[in-house]
């Protein structure tokens, strides 16, 4: 299932509160990324924060960014 970002907002303890394009909210966490490669740059707190919409999924300002199917499938529901 292919459903883009239209929202995104950081929540604590490395979550990010996410809304697709059939207006569904779910919450997606990214700790269990938090040791791999690139990923451990999103520890630092103001950079994770940084998050924003880029196209149909998300980027962080390090230009990190991880597919929307991923998103989808990873996150529950608010």
């Amino acid at each position: 299932m292919y459903l883009a970002v239209k929202d995104v907002k950081p929540l604590e303890d490395y979550c990010l509160l996410l809304k697709f394009e059939n207006d569904e909210e779910r919450v997606f966490d990214v700790k269990p990324y938090l040791e791999i490669g690139k990923f451990q740059e999103l520890k630092n707190e103001k950079l994770f924060k940084s998050v924003r919409v880029s196209f149909d999924s998300i980027e962080w300002a390090n230009q990190l960014d991880l597919d929307p199917e991923l998103l989808y499938e990873k996150s529950h529901n608010k």
